[in-house]
């Protein structure tokens, strides 16, 4: 098990010297929980790939550990007194890894490509962006339809990341094969399933604060192995500790333990749109769903699967977030509830698939459910699947019922509106409700926490009722890195942020 990445990692110490490193160059080997999907920040959906990206691609602006937005790319955030005009003025001195600059018609590029490319999951996060106009060579000014309160949150992660405009053009479709950006590091090279590799870009604009050489990202779906390649020395960090490992990781003298809460939730993800030949009694009547929701007892997996070190929940807004209802009680587990809903509804046992992914955590999570449901008259079956495979055919509609979470966003928009409204971007289950798609966007205009956060609340008072989403908990973010590993500071939104990262003795 130990040298379970024993070859790519040679391989990619390989490239390294061929590419002109030296033996004493800062190589830093990363492990991920799952191997990222596109590599194209405006068709990209899954977190593994936020982490390759925050040290590929600059933002906009970008997040700091007490969750301030933070300029980056753009140095402040001028908004008009009537909320419709954003002005941004551009960091000078840029250029992508190209060598072409960034400029102001390079930001309005980009946000015209997230608003028209085809298939853009940026579409929805900006859409209230009508026109950008370039102002001078260093300022962008934002005409928006209406007030937009998330939208420097947008801009401080994936609709805010700038990339290439000539790169876009030239590889077309392409793109996410050689991404091109203006990050501290630049793209070398994609085995997929087995490595990412950048290179530190010796023109960064902030070149003095980059101490590394050279990232390698592993994909290492079992969060056991990862652990193993961390203390035999095969990885230097890796994220998602599991928190049955978390004992081992503290009581070994070699590692390092970083906790910080997450901003996102899992849960599990029903298809209420499939086609025929998939529709299942959870897709007819909210009284199966309601059912199945019953059945599980959020306190269990808990214990049973994360020694307790997660937080149950049935919201899509973790604790630490200033729009959650602290007073808002956690539902129980009712099987006879749940055995009565099910017979008005006219079933004595519903059987469905719930696709998971191919992780040991998740797979284990699919197994409590599957018999915690079965008293209630659920027969599961477990579908466990590549995560990126999943993530298709979730796109394609070919899925009963996905346990899936999603990482979170500073702002509460980020986890609501793009899976609760209709047209919402990550709308993969076909809910719709437009008394949920006027309070969502009413909440997108208004302005001030309070006032926000009473239209969150009625919207979720709503569509978790319809349990076409049943949340079950929030995870925090474990990262575990080994001694002599200086200057990583752990951030709630999970990227690793490597910029100023540094191996002593190295």
């Amino acid at each position: 098990m130990r040298r379970h990445f024993a070859l790519p990692l040679v391989f990619a110490l390989l490239v390294g010297l061929a590419a002109g490193l030296t033996a004493e160059a800062q190589v830093l080997r990363v492990g991920l929980a799952e191997d990222p999907d596109l590599l194209d920040p405006d068709l990209a959906r899954t977190f593994v790939g936020r982490i390759v990206f925050e040290n590929l691609c600059d933002k906009l602006f970008n997040v700091d550990p007490s969750l301030n937005l933070v300029p980056e790319l753009a140095l402040d955030y001028q908004v008009s007194p009537d909320g419709r005009t954003v002005t941004l003025p551009l960091r000078e001195g840029v250029v992508f890894h190209d060598g072409t600059p960034f400029d102001a018609e390079a930001a309005r590029y980009n946000l015209e490509r997230s608003l028209n490319l085809t298939g853009s999951l940026r579409r929805s996060e900006i859409a209230q962006i009508q026109a950008v106009e370039v102002a001078d060579d260093h300022t962008v000014v934002l005409h928006l339809s209406a007030p937009f309160a998330p939208l420097q949150a947008q801009l401080a992660d994936r609709a805010g990341m700038m990339i290439s405009p000539a790169a876009a053009e030239r590889l077309g479709d392409r793109f996410a094969t050689a991404p091109v950006c203006s990050g501290e590091f630049r793209f070398v090279e994609r085995v997929p399933q087995q490595q990412i590799v950048l290179e530190r870009f010796p023109e960064y604009w902030d070149a003095g604060n980059v101490h590394l050489d050279r990232l390698v990202f592993l994909p290492i779906p079992d969060p056991s192995v990862r652990l193993a390649n961390l203390q035999s020395g095969e990885l230097d960090l890796f994220e998602r500790v599991a928190p049955t490992d978390l004992q081992a990781v503290r009581r070994d003298p070699n590692l390092v333990l970083s906790v910080v809460p997450s901003l996102g939730y899992q849960g599990m993800t029903l298809n209420l749109s499939n086609p025929e030949p998939l529709g299942t009694p959870l897709a007819r009547d909210v009284r199966v769903r309601r059912a199945l929701a019953l059945s599980i007892d959020r306190q269990v997996i808990n214990q049973v699967v994360f020694d307790g070190e997660y937080l149950p929940g049935d919201t899509p807004l973790p604790p630490v977030s200033a729009y959650a209802d602290p007073e808002r009680p956690l539902p129980g587990r009712d099987v006879e509830a749940a055995r009565r809903l099910l017979q008005e509804a006219g079933y004595d046992q519903v059987a469905f698939e719930l696709m998971v992914s191919n992780d040991p955590q998740a797979i284990r999570v699919g197994e409590v459910i599957q018999s915690m449901a079965a008293g209630a008259g659920f027969r599961i079956s477990l579908r466990p699947t590549e995560f990126a495979t999943a993530l298709d055919l979730q796109d394609a509609g070919q899925y009963e019922a996905f346990l899936i979470g999603w990482s979170g966003r500073v702002d509460p928009d980020g986890n609501i509106h793009q899976f609760q409204t209709s047209t919402g971007g990550l709308n993969v289950t076909g809910y719709s409700d437009p008394e949920v798609d006027r309070l969502l966007n009413e909440a997108r205009v208004a302005s001030g926490l309070e006032p926000r956060r009473a239209l969150y609340q009625a919207a979720m008072s709503r569509f978790i009722d319809d349990y076409h989403i049943i949340y079950l908990y929030h995870t925090q973010n474990f990262v575990a890195y080994r001694k002599g590993l200086e200057g990583f500071v752990a951030v709630p939104d999970g990227l690793l942020r490597l910029k100023g990262v540094s191996l002593a003795g190295r």
